[in-house]
């Protein structure tokens, strides 16, 4: 009689796995190994997948990325259109008559120090404005603040006596003044545009100079101008269509000091214009 098979009492012990013929089962875990933990489902790639290069941390744009009008560096401006702006502040500020100057000492004491730092400004760095030395720029802000502050006082002056001492027959010279007065204010506010943007014509030529306190139409669109940066006409056009909107046109200011020059450009064109325009009615009737 045969005896009982080994095992029979533990089937699942003795149950062989039937594989495809020629499979290799694969090795399973030896013992002492830990297992890497493996990605659940819907997880990203695997650990030793290699990621995509992406852009890194505070990279500048790739070749070929259009960059923003204001990323631009500007070529050297030539002083000669700024200088022949000053050079007619001065003369403007001659034919003002006597009453409106009273404020501003002997008559040929403002025309000749405006003159004197103009002159200064073209022996120092005639040209093209390439370069500027702290001292030099000083020089050019303080003649644009000559020219600014002697206007005010010929602007006081004029609202004063058109308010108060005005008469039939000397009203005609006031009204007359005011047109230089004006043109004088639309000078002034462009050297300051020009000069205070982007830390003026000298910072505007590096390609790294601050962001721009002015929006002009090109740099919303850079692709309508390519290569466009501003030069001095663009900065005394945008004082005219201030002087003349009382507000900015197409041209707008983006920081706080561009927005307060705007708003006192403005309201000296006020002034100017509103005054004049009503008592002159009475006066030229």
């Amino acid at each position: 009689m045969s005896g009982p098979d080994v095992g029979s009492d533990h089937p699942d012990d003795c149950a062989e796995v039937p594989t495809s013929p020629g499979a290799v089962p694969s090795p399973g875990p030896s013992p002492g190994t830990v297992p890497s933990p493996g990605a659940s489902p819907g997880a990203g790639p695997s650990p030793g997948a290699v990621p995509s290069p992406g852009p890194s941390p505070g990279a500048g744009p790739s070749p070929g990325t259009p960059r923003a009008a204001w990323g631009l560096p500007t070529v050297g401006e030539h002083r000669s259109p700024a200088l022949v702006a000053v050079l007619v502040a001065i003369a403007l500020q001659l034919v003002l008559p006597d009453r409106v100057t009273l404020g501003l000492g002997p008559r040929w004491l403002i025309p000749m120090l405006e003159g004197l730092l103009g002159l200064a400004l073209v022996v120092t760095n005639p040209g093209r404005i390439t370069s500027e030395s702290a001292r030099l720029r000083q020089l050019s802000l303080a003649l644009i603040a000559l020219i600014a502050l002697a206007n005010a006082v010929s602007l006081v002056e004029l609202i004063h006596a058109l308010l108060y001492q005005v008469s039939r027959v000397s009203g005609r010279p006031l009204v007359i003044a005011s047109v230089p007065i004006w043109l004088t204010n639309v000078i002034a506010f462009g050297l300051w545009y020009w000069e205070l943007d982007r830390g003026g014509p000298v910072a505007r030529l590096v390609a790294d100079h601050r962001q721009p306190d002015f929006l002009f139409p090109q740099m919303s669109t850079p692709g309508a101008a390519p290569g466009w940066t501003p030069r001095f006409i663009d900065y005394l056009y945008t004082s005219f269509t201030n002087a003349t909107a009382f507000s900015p046109t197409d041209t707008m200011p983006l920081t706080s000091w561009a927005k307060i020059l705007m708003m006192l450009q403005s309201l000296a064109s006020l002034l100017t214009v509103a005054i004049v325009i009503s008592r002159a009615v009475n006066i030229l009737a």
